[in-house]
């Protein structure tokens, strides 16, 4: 197996290396090997293009027949806007397919290996699996559920906070963390705050790092109190949709909306229903969320039990004051029994804050 963790492990960086740009798409790599020789690498780039094992198979031209193909994710085998890839690597003759994760899509879901071994290829999965699920766990998510895969980002003082009693949060954490959380937007379909941000912040809700891609801005708004001068609403760097309730004025929603900005209604009263929300954007194709909202939003998404996984940004400063805002507001939770753990850690250092990734275990 040895060898086969070294080639799979290159068919995961080539995937790894188009991250942000495929959605809704999985990121997939490929890498196919003859006589120990790699002879096509390919990975799949955007939705609607090719996939890897397409790239790859032209680059091996006919070194590909008896050769083994590693593939990250098991071979489509439903015709989309591409054809089926298992039948592609029936067609080349290779001898043997090396599979990571089978595929969450029940328009697959073990068909594609079904297809390879009826035409008597050599299967083998489980190789390095584990890495390439959490490598697709957008999609893994957004392919079972519909629902965007919601991740919420902060950053904080070492006792929690995300402003001092004044509002002044600018700047919490170091250059270093900010430019990894632009990172993190522009590898998202889509950032949300609350109008409050909008109104007190002006934020352009932008990736600001060189060939960044802009996430959409969404907006939760439940009287459209969002300033028309807004940059979210001006600037034209990316779309920005504003959901709102029942309550909101009319005049202020053609005032938006002919501006570009797109006006969504939920079922709230007085305040915007979350799943609403998720449920647009799932039909809306946006796999990924990134929440940068204040205390409140925070809080709601995570009492809601809606958030997939945590990005906080830690820095050695305090600020102390009980009118400091923390990040995660609301009414909190009464019970320390009751508490939100966060599994699977890891850890890091930028510049002097930590990076503390985790996955929420709710009760």
């Amino acid at each position: 197996m040895p060898h086969h963790e070294r080639y799979m492990k290159l068919a995961l960086e080539n995937a790894q290396a188009m991250r942000g740009q495929t959605s809704p798409n999985p990121l997939v790599g490929a890498v196919i090997v003859r006589n120990n020789e790699i002879v096509g690498v390919g990975a799949h780039m955007k939705a609607g293009e090719p996939h890897a094992e397409i790239h790859a198979l032209r680059m091996a031209g006919e070194k590909a027949k008896g050769a083994t193909i590693y593939v990250t994710l098991e071979p489509c085998s439903h015709h989309g806007r591409t054809g089926p890839c298992a039948e592609a690597l029936v067609k080349a003759g290779v001898k043997t397919v090396v599979v990571a994760a089978l595929d969450p899509n029940p328009l697959v879901a073990g068909r594609g290996i079904a297809i390879l071994q009826e035409a008597g290829i050599q299967v083998i999965t489980g190789v390095c699996e584990q890495e390439s699920i959490h490598m697709n766990e957008v999609f893994n998510h957004f392919i079972t559920k519909k629902t965007p895969f919601v991740t919420l980002k902060a950053g904080i003082t070492l006792d929690g906070k995300i402003a001092s009693a004044t509002s002044d949060s600018k700047w919490i954490t170091s250059e270093a963390s900010r430019y990894d959380a632009h990172h993190i937007r522009s590898i998202n379909d889509a950032i949300l705050v609350g109008a409050n941000t909008v109104i007190h912040d002006d934020p352009s809700l932008t990736a600001r790092i060189p060939n960044g891609h802009h996430p959409i801005r969404v907006i939760l708004d439940s009287t459209l109190s969002t300033p028309p001068t807004a940059k979210v609403v001006t600037d034209q760097l990316a779309p920005t949709w504003i959901f709102t309730t029942k309550r909101a004025d009319e005049k202020k929603r053609a005032a938006l909306e002919a501006t570009g900005v797109k006006v969504f209604m939920t079922g709230g009263e007085h305040r915007v229903l979350l799943q609403d929300v998720l449920q647009v954007l799932g039909e809306k194709n946006i796999s990924s969320l990134m929440i940068e909202g204040g205390g409140q939003v925070n809080a709601s998404f995570l009492e809601q039990q809606l958030v997939d996984k945590l990005v906080i940004y830690m820095a050695p400063k305090l600020i102390g004051g009980q009118q400091s805002p923390s990040f995660f507001g609301g009414e909190g939770i009464s019970l320390m029994s009751d508490a939100i753990e966060l599994d699977q850690l890891t850890i890091e250092q930028l510049g002097k804050d930590i990076k503390i990734t985790g996955y929420p275990v709710y009760q």
